[in-house]
């Protein structure tokens, strides 16, 4: 065992016992009742992992897009909430370390603060790169922000968000701001009551009136655009195919535990006897394992400067996500009845899985991006 923690990265070593002594514990609970992962949150930050991505030199591990997507993944393998917590909050992190202030990266490095994406709007749904909420210059050095935010993970419960608007008075689709959790005019809307990933507080959140100092600008007026898709969408992309390929991951896992446990006791045979259930074991390994091995290629294009990086990073949370769907599916068909029961823990796969799919970009908007590329059209 001490071999096998030596050859793993550092921040692998570290979450080990943070996903064994506190998330797989809690992740049945914390779906139950809806709650959001706190301990968890809390025993990441303390294993160093909430600052993951930041820059050393203000105490955070240095690491990218690889190491962020693979905790991630392995969190989602135990817990979808708190997979989607952390996933949100190194998409946050990534604008804070590029256009944020020193002391809030520093905070986020000591694992003492967390924040998460403010994009989705009731008025642009999923089309969260034309927001429609307002910032307006109220006073010297201030911007009033003015917003309706249809789902907001963490909400509540992050420290800051990263918000975005429409630009105060430069061209361009929009403008980012870090407004902090204690702003007042800032309102969490009704509690998170959703099929899946429970306890990730996702709510609507509202800004009436709430000011910020211009500083809090991340980036440039206008500038808001050219953040999402070369900071954010990377990060998001990939983060969000691990976290579908760990889901998956588990489903497959417990599925093929449960044929080779159960027993047809009259005819004395498993059901992984069944060629039937073989194969649909076999169809769940090919699909979680085809999945990650495009994960691993897109990650190589990010690092490596590929030309087909854009390609790839659009390509693999679309493939992922449907990939989650169709292997917790057969998750569910291999273990008949009893997967409707609580404690084999492949329902909550499949309720969670189900996210990915409808988060911004959609897959449908990933497959129209996908098909402008092949047919030599403009993104956008």
């Amino acid at each position: 065992m001490s071999d096998v923690s030596a050859a793993l990265p550092a921040y692998m070593a570290r979450l080990a016992p943070v996903l064994a002594n506190v998330v797989a514990p809690a992740a049945a609970e914390v779906d139950r009742a809806g709650a959001y992962p706190r301990a968890a949150v809390d025993a990441l930050g303390r294993a160093g992992l909430l600052g993951l991505i930041s820059a050393p030199e203000v105490g955070g591990s240095g690491e990218g897009h690889r190491a962020a997507t693979a905790v991630v993944q392995a969190v989602a393998e135990h817990c979808g909430s708190t997979a989607m917590v952390l996933m949100m909050h190194y998409c946050g992190t990534a604008v804070i370390e590029t256009f944020g202030p020193t002391d809030v990266r520093e905070s986020i490095a000591a694992g003492d603060y967390v924040t998460t994406l403010a994009f989705s709007e009731a008025g642009s749904r999923s089309m969260f790169w034309t927001p429609m909420s307002a910032a307006v210059a109220s006073a010297a050095d201030t911007v009033r922000l003015d917003a309706q935010k249809s789902w907001v993970t963490s909400a509540g419960h992050a420290d800051g968000y990263v918000w975005s608007s429409k630009p105060m008075a430069a061209e361009g689709a929009s403008t980012m701001w870090l407004v902090p959790a204690g702003a007042e005019g800032l309102k969490v809307g009704a509690p998170f009551d959703g099929l899946g990933l429970r306890g990730n507080s996702s709510s609507p959140m509202s800004a009436s009136g709430v000011e910020v100092p211009v500083s809090a600008m991340l980036g440039t007026d206008g500038g808001g655009f050219d953040v999402m898709l070369g900071t954010v969408l990377p990060y998001f992309q990939v983060i969000s195919a691990g976290f579908s390929v760990g889901t998956a991951n588990s489903a497959a896992t417990k599925a093929a535990v449960h044929a080779g446990a159960t027993r047809f006791e009259h005819l004395d045979q498993a059901l992984a006897d069944s060629p039937v259930v073989r194969a649909d074991v076999a169809r769940m390994r090919i699909g979680t394992d085809a999945a990650e091995a495009l994960l691993l290629d897109t990650l190589n294009a990010l690092e490596t400067g590929r030309a087909d990086a854009t390609l790839r990073v659009l390509e693999v949370k679309a493939l992922a996500s449907e990939t989650a769907i169709d292997v917790t599916d057969l998750a569910m068909r291999v273990c008949g009845g009893a997967a409707f029961r609580k404690e084999i823990g492949v329902e909550r796969n499949f309720r969670d899985s189900r996210a990915a799919s409808v988060m911004a970009p959609t897959t449908d908007t990933l497959y129209d991006f996908i098909g402008r590329i092949a047919c030599g059209l403009p993104l956008f």
